[in-house]
């Protein structure tokens, strides 16, 4: 895989039709995190830590951050919060594939300075199985 464009990393959001581009997005970010399980006792060989295979707590965290353009997916994601809702969304990873998860809005921002234009932060933690699909 070659280099890419980051603004062709989308984020999706399942509308009830398909999914749809959050709007207004100038940079996302997407991190899995794994929690280790620590097994060491005192017969570990040579006290080096061990760790309990598959047993730890994983998780995807997405953020982004872009201008706010009120389209539809702005206000699906808007409700999906003030709601509580969790949804499924999409990661488009050009070139290398598709990760899909259902997420929580955890925090939405929205800021804007008096001479410039309104903007939008927004942080999603997964709420159940993440899958991954190559191209």
């Amino acid at each position: 895989m070659g280099a890419q464009k980051g603004k062709d990393l989308l984020l999706k959001v399942e509308d009830g039709a398909g999914f749809v581009t959050v709007a207004g997005l100038r940079a996302r970010r997407l991190a899995f995190n794994a929690q280790s399980v620590d097994v060491t006792d005192s017969e570990s060989a040579g006290r080096w830590r061990e760790l309990l295979e598959g047993a730890g707590v994983r998780r995807a965290g997405l953020t982004g951050s872009g201008l706010f353009k009120d389209a539809a997916s702005d206000a699906l994601v808007r409700a999906a919060f003030f709601a509580g809702s969790i949804l499924t969304y999409q990661v488009v990873i050009p070139d290398f594939g598709t990760v899909t998860a259902p997420f929580q809005v955890t925090a939405l921002d929205y800021a804007g300075n008096h001479e410039g234009e309104v903007t939008f932060e927004i942080a999603l933690e997964s709420a159940g199985a993440v899958s991954f699909a190559a191209l």
